[in-house]
């Protein structure tokens, strides 16, 4: 099988899939790709099952060499990534042959780029999942963040039951953008007053450079309660957008703590999830409310518009 191996790690290479599920009751989060829309996308444009384990860089891009012939596809944000100095374009499946090098650099435009390989990246299940989990070293190549000098094994062909030829750059960019994530009221909405919930809602907040892939903490407008409460510890879902101390939003993102005991104004709708993924510091973003049938709308969309591009093989 391919070997990949890493030149440059960049700022921020794991491997991830779309998470292992079943587990927060134990204290384990999903984790998985911080934008599955684009890690799906990717999978299915180089014949695997969406689920293939592939690399997420942050940022600013890896550099590796691929010691065989292999099928990839770069989706999600664009690196200005390049084939041995040519630019490669994203959402469009290619070949590498062997000795060839992909190079991605600074991020244009959101937060992360996915490199999908037929075949997936060859690591440990940890749980049921490839995903990597920093903070508990779970996960991926030793739990960790790639390291120039490391080598990644791809796995096996796999004969593709539906695939994707190409997706239209400009569609999945506009699934992608993120000026605006729309939510659904939060458990604790109502410990709001309705003026601090109007404001919120128009507002715009700025990420803060601390994020990383647990939460993403925003500046904007404050957003005390209406009067002192305590909370007993709850369920966190990833997506909630909880209220701090300091009376700033965080929003809960991938590697998230499964538990909490900070109120939680909204959560961010599922077809939203992967553009909250993209979010990168000083990005500007502000909230839509909408109801949870226009939430189940706009994931049925989301879905109907990934099986359109499919082909049956």
């Amino acid at each position: 099988m391919p070997l990949i191996r890493v030149l440059d790690a960049g700022l921020l290479t794991t491997v991830q899939d779309l998470g292992r599920l079943g587990y927060a009751d134990l204290g384990v989060p999903v984790s998985g790709a911080a934008d599955a829309f684009s890690l799906r996308l990717g999978n299915l444009l180089v014949g695997n099952s969406e689920n293939a384990a592939a690399l997420e860089m942050t940022l600013l891009g890896a550099a590796m060499e691929f010691d065989g012939v292999a099928l990839v596809a770069l989706t999600g944000s664009d690196f200005g990534s390049t084939l041995d100095g040519d630019p490669v374009p994203n959402w469009v499946p290619f070949e590498v042959e062997r000795g060839q090098t992909i190079r991605c650099g600074a991020s244009r435009a959101g937060a992360r780029c996915y490199l999908c390989v037929h075949g997936g990246i060859d690591v440990p299940l940890v749980l049921g999942s490839a995903s990597t989990h920093l903070l508990t070293a779970m996960g991926g190549l030793e739990g960790r963040a790639l390291r120039a000098g490391d080598a990644l094994c791809v796995g096996p062909p796999v004969p593709p039951h539906v695939i994707i030829r190409q997706v239209h750059p400009q569609r999945a960019a506009a699934y992608l953008r993120r000026d605006v994530l729309r939510v659904t009221e939060g458990p604790q909405f109502n410990w709001f007053p309705p003026a601090i919930c109007a404001s919120f809602f128009q507002t715009s907040y700025l990420v803060s450079e601390d994020s990383d892939r647990a939460g993403l903490p925003l500046r904007g407008a404050p957003l005390p309660l209406s009067q002192s409460r305590e909370m007993l510890v709850e369920g966190v879902a990833q997506g909630a957008l909880e209220i701090s101390p300091d009376t700033q939003p965080l929003l809960v993102t991938v590697d998230h703590q499964t538990t909490g005991v900070c109120p939680k104004i909204a959560n961010v709708i599922s077809a939203d999830l992967s553009r909250a993924g993209q979010l990168r510091p000083q990005d500007s973003v502000r909230f839509e409310l909408v109801s949870l049938e226009a939430a189940q709308s706009a994931a049925r969309q989301q879905e109907e518009w990934i099986y359109s591009l499919v082909q049956l093989q």
